[in-house]
């Protein structure tokens, strides 16, 4: 098999953000040992509780994120590296959401915005692919 640059590039930004999630995660067990909040707790420490939610935050996106990125690149070929692109500045922009968040809840904003008008991007980016599609 030969996958195009497209598919690279998804498949590269897939694995990325993957392995924000992990790193997220990672987090939070380190801030339940760092601050002895015991398992099940979700509460406790508010550095524990900043992590917890940024990694539920990061796994309630995922599911959104995914299959837009995956969608707009097999369904966007005009410019086959607009999907990876897209799916980069998701990935910026949780690492961006992350870094504020445990700063500063206050700060979660900009990491935000960018990763949501990324998902905002696939989306039209998949529509707009799809619906070309279904024309021609």
């Amino acid at each position: 098999m030969h996958p195009t640059p497209a598919i690279l590039g998804t498949t590269l930004v897939t694995i990325l953000a993957i392995v924000v999630y992990i790193v997220t995660t990672v987090r939070v067990g380190a801030m339940r040992i760092k601050f002895d909040v015991k398992a099940p707790a979700v509460s406790g420490h508010p550095m524990f509780e900043r992590a917890f939610r940024v990694q539920m935050n990061t796994l309630e996106r995922l599911p959104i994120f995914l299959p837009l990125l995956w969608l707009a690149a097999a369904f966007f070929a005009p410019q086959p590296a607009v999907a990876p692109l897209l799916g980069l500045v998701w990935v910026v922009g949780r690492v961006l959401y992350m870094t504020g968040y445990m700063r500063d809840p206050d700060k979660r904003g900009l990491g935000f915005g960018i990763s949501a008008l990324a998902e905002i991007l696939l989306l039209l980016t998949a529509l707009w692919g799809v619906v070309t599609a279904m024309i021609v």
